[in-house]
């Protein structure tokens, strides 16, 4: 799900919205009321975080045989914060 924030503040709250962004979140701009601008996580580097959570989770699974969901989640978690 994406946020919304009007320009004005998206202007006041720049790097905090770009920490939000860098963590996986979507912003978008509005002026007005009307969407004018979206901000994404760089697709590559998604993609990248995705791959390293998927290579940590059968790592997991080799040692101890069977990860836990929480394990699971917990790995997601962790490509999200980057």
């Amino acid at each position: 799900m994406a946020r919304v924030i009007q320009a004005s503040e998206a202007k006041t709250h720049l790097p905090q919205l770009l920490d939000e962004v860098e963590r996986g979140e979507t912003i978008i701009i509005t002026r007005h009321g009307r969407a004018i601008a979206r901000i994404l996580p760089e697709a590559h580097r998604r993609q990248q975080e995705i791959d390293e959570a998927i290579a940590d989770i059968k790592e997991l699974g080799k040692e101890s045989g069977k990860a836990t969901v929480e394990e699971i989640l917990s790995l997601i978690r962790e490509g999200r914060k980057y």
